[in-house]
């Protein structure tokens, strides 16, 4: 039994998450793209149109002929950020502020082509909306004073997405979890957003990301998640990995749960998550984490750069790829 936001949860923490996220311990890894679009336009209506020439010019074959070569066993792909934009229409936020999702439905295309190929889904969206246009905050209920209105609303955007998905959609990483003064993580009512997250799909795992695992608070944001989001700026002190064997200096887990919760980790490679230059390594150094990490017992997802074709650098596929075969692919 767990209680969250004054209601009794009637699950065994360990047990659930435990099963639900059992394949990311199974396989390999996981990949993540961050395919995030900013339009330009003096107007509402002309940052719309470019923003839906940028998605309908999104290569679906060439990118996932790109993630199926690399091996993954999941793909985490972002439906939107704090841009104004998701790459998927939605009904609930479509009825409210028009304009701000793509015509073309992107997630629910790459959706079907993961499944095709045997590679897993989850979509990516942040947990708050602190940055975006007014009318979307307006369109929310974003309110910093008090954040209850607007988790009921947004949640049932969210809902939208996964019913509409179902099993299409195996998880979901929200990100901007943060203990912040707008919206402290202590007043997320977790009820809330357990059940939009997995509308169509009890299966669904899910993580929301406090940024803290980076700096070595591996504790959950909540026993209630199924995966830790993970987020890991850099295996070194310095941007670029030397060329001679030097070991990592990151957290190993001691196993694959931490109260509860199964141990994940995602770095970014050729790319970064606070900008400027891109984090690189060695294949040794890279392997060697890689393994060390998976032997702890925990998952690695790695954040991978994407151009608004939907194109991944080819550095970075093939480093994945000699990863895979490295691997036994």
């Amino acid at each position: 039994m767990a209680t969250a936001a004054g209601l009794v949860l009637t699950l065994t923490i360990g047990q659930a998450t435990a099963d639900r996220a059992q394949w990311m311990g199974e396989g390999w890894f996981g990949i993540m793209v961050h395919y995030l679009i900013g339009p330009q336009g003096e107007t509402p209506e002309e940052r719309t149109a470019a923003f839906n020439a940028t998605v309908n010019g999104f290569d679906l074959d060439g990118f996932m002929a790109q993630v199926e070569s690399m091996g993954a066993d999941w793909l985490i792909f972002t439906i939107g950020q704090n841009t104004n934009y998701y790459c998927s229409p939605n009904a609930y936020l479509d009825a409210r502020a028009p304009g701000h999702t793509s015509e073309r439905d992107l997630l629910l295309e790459i959706a079907r082509a993961c499944e095709e190929r045997g590679i897993r889904l989850i979509a990516y969206l942040p947990s708050e909306t602190e940055a975006p246009a007014a009318d979307l905050k307006q369109a929310f209920g974003w309110n910093p004073g008090d954040q209850s209105e607007f988790q009921r609303r947004y949640t049932q955007f969210v809902a939208e997405y996964g019913e509409r998905l179902g099993d299409l959609m195996d998880g979901w990483w929200f990100d901007g979890c943060y203990t912040w003064d707008v919206f402290p993580n202590s007043t997320y009512d977790w009820p809330l957003w357990f059940e939009a997250a997995r509308a169509g799909n009890p299966d669904r795992i899910v993580c929301f990301n406090d940024g803290a695992f980076c700096i070595g608070n591996v504790a959950p944001v909540t026993p209630l998640e199924d995966y830790h989001a993970g987020e890991v700026h850099f295996l070194w002190d310095g941007r670029v990995a030397l060329d001679h064997e030097r070991p990592p200096v990151t957290w190993m887990p001691d196993g694959p749960f931490i109260d509860g919760v199964r141990v994940h980790a995602l770095l970014p490679i050729y790319s970064t998550f606070e900008g400027g230059r891109p984090y690189v390594y060695s294949d040794w150094q890279l392997f060697k984490w890689v393994d060390d990490f998976r032997a702890a017992g925990g998952a690695v997802t790695l954040n991978l750069p994407v151009d608004d074709a939907g194109h991944i650098g080819d550095e970075a596929v093939a480093q994945v790829v000699r990863l895979r075969d490295h691997l036994g692919g």
